[in-house]
Protein backbone atom coordinates (compact mmCIF):
# COMPACT_ATOMS: atom_id res chain seq x y z
CA UNK A 1 0.00 0.00 0.00
CA UNK A 2 1.15 3.50 -0.70
CA UNK A 3 1.48 6.02 2.12
CA UNK A 4 -1.61 7.77 0.78
CA UNK A 5 -3.62 4.51 0.85
CA UNK A 6 -2.37 3.75 4.36
CA UNK A 7 -3.34 7.24 5.54
CA UNK A 8 -6.80 6.80 3.97
CA UNK A 9 -7.19 3.43 5.71
CA UNK A 10 -6.10 4.88 9.05
CA UNK A 11 -8.58 7.73 8.58
CA UNK A 12 -11.42 5.22 8.14
CA UNK A 13 -10.43 3.56 11.41
CA UNK A 14 -10.89 6.86 13.27
CA UNK A 15 -14.65 6.29 12.98
CA UNK A 16 -14.62 2.85 14.65
CA UNK A 17 -15.88 3.08 18.23
CA UNK A 18 -14.32 -0.21 19.43
CA UNK A 19 -10.93 0.69 17.96
CA UNK A 20 -10.99 4.10 19.62
CA UNK A 21 -12.34 2.85 22.96
CA UNK A 22 -9.83 0.02 23.33
CA UNK A 23 -6.82 1.87 21.88
CA UNK A 24 -6.10 -0.34 18.88
CA UNK A 25 -3.47 1.17 16.54
CA UNK A 26 -2.79 0.21 12.93
CA UNK A 27 0.91 -0.68 12.55
CA UNK A 28 1.08 -2.18 9.07
CA UNK A 29 -1.30 -2.64 6.17
CA UNK A 30 -0.78 -4.25 2.80
CA UNK A 31 -2.90 -6.31 0.45
CA UNK A 32 -4.18 -9.24 2.50
CA UNK A 33 -2.31 -8.36 5.70
CA UNK A 34 -2.93 -6.08 8.65
CA UNK A 35 -1.05 -5.62 11.91
CA UNK A 36 -2.59 -3.86 14.90
CA UNK A 37 -1.17 -3.22 18.34
CA UNK A 38 -2.76 -2.41 21.65
CA UNK A 39 -1.23 -1.21 24.90
CA UNK A 40 -2.53 -3.27 27.82
CA UNK A 41 -4.70 -1.00 29.97
CA UNK A 42 -6.76 -1.68 33.09
CA UNK A 43 -9.95 -1.48 31.02
CA UNK A 44 -8.77 -4.59 29.09
CA UNK A 45 -8.40 -6.76 32.20
CA UNK A 46 -10.81 -9.19 33.78
CA UNK A 47 -11.11 -9.97 37.50
CA UNK A 48 -7.83 -11.94 37.60
CA UNK A 49 -5.98 -8.88 36.26
CA UNK A 50 -5.13 -10.37 32.86
CA UNK A 51 -6.43 -9.27 29.45
CA UNK A 52 -9.96 -10.56 28.88
CA UNK A 53 -10.32 -13.12 26.10
CA UNK A 54 -13.03 -11.02 24.49
CA UNK A 55 -10.57 -8.16 24.07
CA UNK A 56 -8.02 -10.51 22.46
CA UNK A 57 -10.77 -11.80 20.15
CA UNK A 58 -11.84 -8.26 19.25
CA UNK A 59 -8.25 -7.32 18.40
CA UNK A 60 -7.86 -10.43 16.22
CA UNK A 61 -11.23 -9.82 14.54
CA UNK A 62 -10.32 -6.19 13.84
CA UNK A 63 -6.98 -7.13 12.27
CA UNK A 64 -8.55 -10.02 10.36
CA UNK A 65 -11.40 -7.93 9.01
CA UNK A 66 -9.03 -5.20 7.93
CA UNK A 67 -6.75 -7.72 6.15
CA UNK A 68 -9.78 -9.25 4.40
CA UNK A 69 -10.98 -5.81 3.37
CA UNK A 70 -7.57 -4.95 1.91
CA UNK A 71 -7.64 -8.14 -0.19
CA UNK A 72 -11.24 -7.70 -1.38
CA UNK A 73 -12.23 -5.81 -4.53
CA UNK A 74 -12.38 -2.03 -4.17
CA UNK A 75 -15.71 -0.89 -2.78
CA UNK A 76 -16.35 -4.17 -0.94
CA UNK A 77 -17.51 -4.55 2.63
CA UNK A 78 -16.54 -7.54 4.75
CA UNK A 79 -18.31 -9.06 7.74
CA UNK A 80 -17.22 -11.80 10.11
CA UNK A 81 -19.25 -14.97 9.62
CA UNK A 82 -17.11 -17.34 11.69
CA UNK A 83 -14.27 -17.07 14.19
CA UNK A 84 -12.37 -19.70 16.13
CA UNK A 85 -9.78 -18.57 18.66
CA UNK A 86 -7.46 -20.40 21.04
CA UNK A 87 -6.26 -18.55 24.14
CA UNK A 88 -2.75 -19.82 24.85
CA UNK A 89 -1.16 -17.50 27.44
CA UNK A 90 -2.38 -14.91 29.92
CA UNK A 91 -1.22 -11.31 29.42
CA UNK A 92 -0.87 -8.99 32.40
CA UNK A 93 0.91 -5.94 30.96
CA UNK A 94 2.86 -4.49 28.05
CA UNK A 95 1.67 -4.41 24.48
CA UNK A 96 -0.21 -6.93 22.36
CA UNK A 97 0.13 -7.27 18.58
CA UNK A 98 -2.29 -8.96 16.16
CA UNK A 99 -0.83 -9.98 12.79
CA UNK A 100 -3.56 -11.12 10.38
CA UNK A 101 -2.99 -12.64 6.94
CA UNK A 102 -5.47 -13.75 4.31
CA UNK A 103 -4.98 -17.46 3.64
CA UNK A 104 -7.53 -17.72 0.85
CA UNK A 105 -9.40 -15.02 -0.96
CA UNK A 106 -12.50 -16.20 -2.78
CA UNK A 107 -15.21 -14.34 -4.62
CA UNK A 108 -17.63 -14.26 -1.68
CA UNK A 109 -15.51 -15.29 1.33
CA UNK A 110 -12.06 -14.70 2.75
CA UNK A 111 -10.27 -16.99 5.22
CA UNK A 112 -7.85 -15.21 7.55
CA UNK A 113 -5.29 -16.45 10.09
CA UNK A 114 -4.19 -14.22 12.99
CA UNK A 115 -1.36 -14.55 15.50
CA UNK A 116 -1.71 -12.48 18.67
CA UNK A 117 1.60 -11.99 20.49
CA UNK A 118 2.74 -10.12 23.58
CA UNK A 119 5.71 -7.76 24.01
CA UNK A 120 8.02 -10.77 24.56
CA UNK A 121 6.91 -12.35 21.28
CA UNK A 122 4.92 -15.12 23.00
CA UNK A 123 1.98 -16.42 20.99
CA UNK A 124 -0.90 -15.61 23.36
CA UNK A 125 -3.78 -16.49 21.05
CA UNK A 126 -4.39 -17.87 17.58
CA UNK A 127 -7.47 -17.13 15.50
CA UNK A 128 -8.90 -18.46 12.26
CA UNK A 129 -11.72 -16.40 10.76
CA UNK A 130 -14.02 -16.40 7.77
CA UNK A 131 -15.38 -13.15 6.35
CA UNK A 132 -18.15 -12.63 3.83
CA UNK A 133 -17.40 -10.22 1.00
CA UNK A 134 -20.14 -7.91 -0.26
CA UNK A 135 -19.81 -5.40 -3.04
CA UNK A 136 -21.29 -2.17 -1.80
CA UNK A 137 -22.28 1.13 -3.24
CA UNK A 138 -20.00 2.96 -0.80
CA UNK A 139 -17.20 4.99 -2.31
CA UNK A 140 -13.62 4.00 -1.51
CA UNK A 141 -12.45 1.39 0.97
Amino acid sequence: MSKVDLARAAERLRHSNPINHFGFQLVKAERGRAVFRMPVLDLHKQIHRVVHGGVLAMLADTAGGFAANLAAPAGSRVATIEMKINFLEAVEHGEIKADARVLRQGRTTSVVDCDVTDADGRLVSKALMTFSIHLSKLKGR
